[in-house]
């Protein structure tokens, strides 16, 4: 891959290639085919971020083999999320895995330094929610953001949010998670300046079905500003947060 980008580089340098022309070809460079994979080598050049593996319903022995191909063409860092410690344990058989247990996220590499215009708030209900939140703030952390805790400062003891208003104050994307009635995005979207991203997550009682009245309550938040992701997609929220971080 980094031959071929080289190439292109130089045909631009020699005048055989035009900078728009050399941009469309880096944009569409292809992928890697391993056979039950095909390896996207060139995301990070597309969209400012560079493939993630996604864990759950991968053996072990397919992941090494995606990470062995993302390694090998030049990618530092990998996270893989949705990862079991069985196959974490396995996986650090052939590689340097750092494996956060508790959200199920496994990385390769080095964290890089922040780079983002501020900080990603990420906040949570209760600490039952923590699992979703840290999965939410590792991704954020592995696309160079800077990342502030908040855990447990749902609306059932709303003095534990207000004592934080500084902080919430002085973010540039928070990121809400709660189950339950999923009120907190709403209290937090009223209370800042940035944008809000709401997670809800399958934590709570039987008529909260598995997190679908907190997404609905969401989704239906008077507050402006606030977006929604997917129930107990903390990987999706900490990489959009990234994406407006990183907007000049």
């Amino acid at each position: 891959m980094n031959a071929e980008v080289k190439d292109i580089l130089e045909a631009v340098k020699q005048g055989n290639l035009s900078v728009d022309d050399a941009l469309l070809r880096l944009k569409t460079k292809p992928f890697e085919d391993i056979g039950y994979a095909k390896v996207d080598l060139h995301r990070k050049i597309r969209q400012g971020a560079a493939e993630v593996i996604y864990g759950a319903g991968k053996t072990p022995a397919q992941i090494i083999g995606i990470l062995d191909t993302m390694l090998k063409n030049g990618q530092h860092t990998v996270l893989i999320t949705r990862l079991s410690e069985e196959a974490a344990k396995e996986i650090q058989n052939y590689h340097s895995l750092c494996f956060h247990h508790e959200a199920g996220i496994g990385i390769i590499g080095d964290i890089p330094k922040p780079n983002g215009i501020g900080t990603i708030v990420v906040a949570t209900g209760g600490t039952s929610d923590i699992p979703i939140a840290e999965e939410a703030a590792l991704t954020a952390e592995v696309f160079g953001n800077q990342v502030e805790r908040l855990y447990d400062v749902g609306v059932a003891g709303i003095h534990r949010l207000l004592a934080k208003k500084e902080i919430i104050m002085q973010a540039s994307v928070i990121i809400a998670i709660a189950g339950m009635e999923g009120a907190l995005a709403s209290v937090i979207g009223g209370l800042a300046d940035c944008p809000v991203i709401a997670v809800p997550t399958s934590v709570g009682y039987g008529a909260s079905f598995g997190g679908i009245s907190a997404l609905l309550s969401m989704l239906n938040s008077c507050a402006s500003g606030v977006s929604v992701v997917n129930i107990d997609n903390g990987f999706g929220a900490g990489y959009l947060a990234g994406m407006i971080n990183h907007m000049a």
